[in-house]
């Protein structure tokens, strides 16, 4: 390959660390670029920086915003094969215009109108589904009819059937996480549409799905069940139990015995009831309440986190970035940015009074490459 053709491009800079700039030199790089090869001494700087410097940024969309996008996209755009799904994304500004919230994650607002299916097919990204507001819409997995309420967390790991439909006279929005991204720069994703309709039996709107019925009893298998592939069976995990643990966690600390993760601070992870684990291979999910007037510890963590605005309202701050939230606000937490929130929640505009926060993020990919590390401001926790 001729040195024009070759993509590779060096130049030898008069700098603390680098070679003298000589004839010679220039000639070595020139032979480095035929060859397409690329010295370290060169970039060193940017591939082994001294902490995290991710192109991602902090950065924060708003739902009322998002949702009416999302409202004029349901007059104008139709669900079908080709888009197959009315899900509109998050393109974090660093990220050159891609939809991805984040190096690795994905989230997007989907919305379906009355009577609407959203066809079936199956693709290898982890997904899940959460319900800022609204009800009527079922997801239907495997054939299994899950019923998609406030406030509940529906996961889906990779490779299962899945389509949804709305039951109701009224539109319906939701947030989607994905590990699209991952699956994309690691190129491991595959896709496969399904049946164009489902069937009249899957057209049902049940109180509990298939697999709560299973598996939704704490602490207790089905000893029917053996050997199951990865991410958690459970198909839906209702608000009703996440507030009855935060509102737990939090009388607990009012009564002297601990429980929280810091004063004022409630959280959970939602885990695989199998095994104990996170819910889906490459995606952790979590609610965190803070309590009004309380303020959390900054935190820096390796790996990216999009957060969503449950209820309550409060001042979140990401990096040098501070925002005022409210309900349904999603924002962006880069790797190795400090994150911290305080809660302005009160009961005209929480019901419980609290700042609730859905945060999911990308921790198991680097728990399990052993490249996790966080940083507690003080040492606190």
């Amino acid at each position: 390959m001729s040195t024009q053709d070759s993509p590779v491009r060096l130049h030898a800079a008069d700098a603390p660390g680098q070679p003298d700039v000589t004839p010679a030199l220039e000639d070595l790089y020139r032979g480095f670029e035929q060859e397409l090869l690329v010295p370290l001494w060169t970039e060193i700087g940017d591939l082994m920086p001294a902490h995290p410097r991710s192109r991602a940024v902090p950065h924060l969309w708003r739902w009322a915003n998002l949702r009416g996008l999302a409202e004029r996209a349901g007059a104008l755009v139709p669900v079908g094969r080709g888009g197959e799904r009315r899900a509109i994304a998050l393109a974090n500004p660093g990220l050159g215009g891609r939809p991805f919230a984040t190096p690795t994650l994905w989230a997007a607002i989907q919305y379906l109108m009355p009577g609407e299916d959203a066809p079936e097919h199956r693709h290898t990204q982890h997904a899940f589904r959460f319900v800022v507001e609204g009800e009527g819409v079922w997801t239907v997995v495997n054939g299994d009819a899950v019923p998609m309420r406030r406030g509940d967390f529906l996961p889906q790991a990779g490779w299962n059937w899945h389509a949804h439909h709305n039951a109701t006279d009224r539109p319906m929005a939701w947030i989607d996480g994905l590990d699209i991204p991952f699956q994309y720069v690691t190129e491991s994703q595959f896709f496969e549409p399904g049946r164009d309709a489902i069937g009249d039996a899957e057209r049902i709107t049940p109180e509990r799905s298939r697999s709560e019925r299973l598996w939704a009893h704490p602490g207790l298998r089905p000893l029917s069940v053996g050997e199951l592939g990865p991410g958690t069976p459970l198909l839906s995990y209702k608000w009703e139990f996440t507030d009855r643990a935060l509102a737990d966690q939090l009388s607990l600390e009012a009564e002297g015995f601990g429980g929280t993760v810091e004063p004022g601070h409630a959280a959970v992870r939602y885990t695989d009831p199998a095994t104990g684990g996170d819910v889906l291979p490459t995606i952790r999910v979590e609610t965190h309440r803070v309590v009004r007037g309380a303020e959390t510890t900054p935190v820096r963590e390796t790996g990216s986190s999009v957060y969503q605005v449950f209820d309550g309202s409060g001042t979140v701050t990401v990096g040098a970035r501070s925002w005022s939230v409210s309900r349904g606000d999603l924002f962006v937490v880069p790797s190795w940015e400090p994150f911290s929130a305080r809660s302005e929640a009160g009961s005209t505009d929480s019901g419980s009074g609290a700042l609730d926060l859905f945060r999911f993020s990308d921790a198991p990919v680097f728990e399990a490459l052993r490249l996790n590390r966080t940083h507690v401001e003080g040492g606190a926790r």
